[in-house]
């Protein structure tokens, strides 16, 4: 019977597999607005990540990964040494399969499963929680390309190792996103969501901006418009909650609505 710890190591019987920290996690860009407005930023980790982990938590002799071909679709196997109550060793194994990268099949398709792998052993598994991460172009956005790299500089999580606290910042070091509301741009040479109008004659109907509650038509294009871009509803209600501060789409006024209708139509598929 397998023990129901990890391999010791110095002595410690639980190594428990650690969350990652902000220099540990990298941003992309998912996809820039149809009218270059801003952004969907997503964060990720590499498998140099997965495998200094591994090592930290396990020791360099107590794990170990092996690729094989299932129906044509390469998977990783990565094994950890686990300790029996009799004092011997035996080793358990979690698989995945990767997908290929744009650049290098093979090499693309051996990374991916070995870090797809290590998210079954829970390795940079609060990931999943990251919120919907939304940056408004600050002139680095051109048709429908960025321009600029990001980074974490800040990352918080909870008891359930969900991400509570996150701060993005780009190359010039200027903060673009922030856990709880976005970050107010005060430079004038560009344009934000919230910005938009301010210092105009108003375009929007009437009803639009009253703030009172959204109507039922403009929640049902909200709900039509996130399953058309396939952002899911619980990534939704977290940038609802984290934006506007609202438990629910049914809160927010017409003009908080028109904003998220504006920004997913400018959105690309």
């Amino acid at each position: 019977m397998l023990n129901v710890i990890y391999a010791k190591q110095g002595g410690d019987r639980m190594n428990k597999i650690r969350t990652l920290n902000a220099n540990e996690i990298d941003v992309r860009v998912q996809s820039v607005a149809k009218d270059d407005r801003g952004a969907i930023l997503l964060l990720y980790k590499d498998a140099r990540v997965d495998m200094n982990i591994l090592d930290e938590t396990f020791g360099p002799s107590n794990w170990q990964r092996s690729h094989e071909v299932i129906d044509g679709k390469l998977f990783c196997n990565v094994g950890i040494r686990f300790e029996r109550e009799d004092g011997t060793f035996d080793w358990v194994y979690k698989q995945d399969v990767g997908i290929e990268s744009y650049n290098e099949k093979e090499k693309g398709q051996a990374s991916d499963s070995f870090k797809r792998a290590c998210f079954n052993w829970g390795i940079g598994r609060e990931l999943y929680t990251a919120p919907f991460i939304w940056v408004s172009n600050m002139g680095d956005m051109k048709d429908r390309k960025c321009y600029t790299k990001f980074s974490v500089s800040h990352i918080e999580y909870n008891e359930n190792r969900e991400i509570i606290g996150l701060v993005i910042v780009d190359d010039k070091g200027r903060e673009r996103y922030k856990l709880g509301a976005l970050k107010p741009n005060n430079n004038k040479n560009t344009s934000t969501v919230k910005s938009t109008n301010q210092g105009k004659q108003p375009t929007m109907d009437k009803e639009v901006v009253d703030a009172s509650l959204a109507s039922d038509k403009q929640l049902n294009l909200l709900y039509s418009l996130v399953k058309q871009k396939n952002y899911g509803n619980e990534a939704m209600a977290k940038y609802i909650k984290q934006v506007y501060n609202k438990d629910n789409s049914k809160h927010l006024t017409k003009k908080e609505a028109s904003e998220l209708i504006n920004m997913l139509q400018g959105m690309g598929e």
